[in-house]
Formats: C-alpha cells, sequence, structure tokens
C-alpha cells in the first residue's frame, strides 16, 4: 500500500471521530474532547510522517500526557466511562507509535532492530486493541443517554477504535 493511502487510512477516522465528538456537544466532557482531538492529531502526524522515529517519539509523550489528562476530575461523574475509554485508546495508540521505536535505528543503531522488545511491544498493543474492542462493545449496551447523542457518542467511539486499529495495524 503506497503512503498516500496509508495517510488517509488513518486520517478519515480521525476527522471523523472529532467531528462525531464535538457535535456530541456537552454529552462529552471536556477531558474527553480534549483526548479526541490529540488521538485525531497524532493520526494526522502519524499518517503523514510515515515512520519518522522523531515525530512517534513525540506522538507517543503527548497521547500519554493526554491520557493522564483525560482522567482528571472524572471520578464519580456520568462521563467517566467515555473518558477513561478514551484514554484507554491514547494508551494504546501511544504503544502503536513507541512499537515503531522498538526496532528503530533509535533504539538499535545496528539498524538490526530489537527483535524482543519490538515483539512485547506489539504483544502489548494487541492486548490494548482487544481491551479497547470490548470496552467499545460494552459502552454500547450500557450507554444511558438520550438517544440522538447515545448515537453520535457511540458511532465517535467505534470511529476512533478503527482508528486505533488501523494506527496499530499500520505501525
Amino acid at each position: 500500500m503506497d503512503s498516500a493511502a496509508m495517510a488517509w487510512l488513518m486520517i478519515a477516522p480521525a476527522l471523523i471521530g472529532v467531528v462525531l465528538c464535538l457535535a456530541s456537544g456537552r454529552g462529552v466532557p471536556w477531558q474527553g474532547r480534549q483526548a479526541v482531538i490529540v488521538m485525531a492529531a497524532a493520526m494526522v502526524a502519524m499518517g503523514l510522517a510515515g515512520r519518522d522515529p522523531r515525530v512517534s517519539l513525540l506522538v507517543g509523550a503527548l497521547l500519554l500526557a493526554s491520557a493522564m489528562v483525560g482522567t482528571v476530575g472524572v471520578r464519580g461523574a456520568a462521563g467517566a466511562p467515555s473518558c477513561c475509554h478514551r484514554a484507554l485508546g491514547c494508551l494504546v495508540m501511544a504503544v502503536c507509535a513507541f512499537a515503531g521505536l522498538a526496532g528503530s535505528e533509535i533504539s538499535d543503531p545496528t539498524g538490526h532492530g530489537s527483535h524482543l522488545g519490538a515483539d512485547a511491544v506489539a504483544a502489548l498493543g494487541a492486548i490494548g486493541i482487544c481491551a479497547l474492542i470490548v470496552w467499545t462493545i460494552v459502552n454500547g449496551i450500557r450507554r444511558h443517554a438520550p438517544a440522538r447523542a447515545r448515537r453520535r457518542m457511540l458511532a465517535e467511539e467505534w470511529v476512533m477504535t478503527a482508528g486505533v486499529l488501523i494506527m496499530w495495524s499500520l505501525h
């Protein structure tokens, strides 16, 4: 697959997810909105930069920070599960970004790649993807919001999950 197609495979779900999240309005707390915006920016950056290790490192660090901010002050709030779901998405995307570094020249100057490190990070990413998909399914079943907002929020969660899955499979 050429790099332009790979870029659009990551950029399209990112843009759709941001539009759906912002259209949900106050149904998504600010912590969740910032996580979606950071994830979208990360997908766009990774899609456009390809496998540049500097971009992967910066994106991974920003996603980790976003995951932490995404859960600040949500304990006991009605939007806590969706904010934590988005924070998990940020964490899985950070693992995906760091997975590209595990086999890069940065981690191994000889260029042979760190196979054990890459395998461990890839396994952690696979576990995170599975957890994210299961959480998305459970969130769809247990959502207690008005029907219109519920559909938008559920669509945004599935688009975001699909975007993370695409990012994981491409990097």
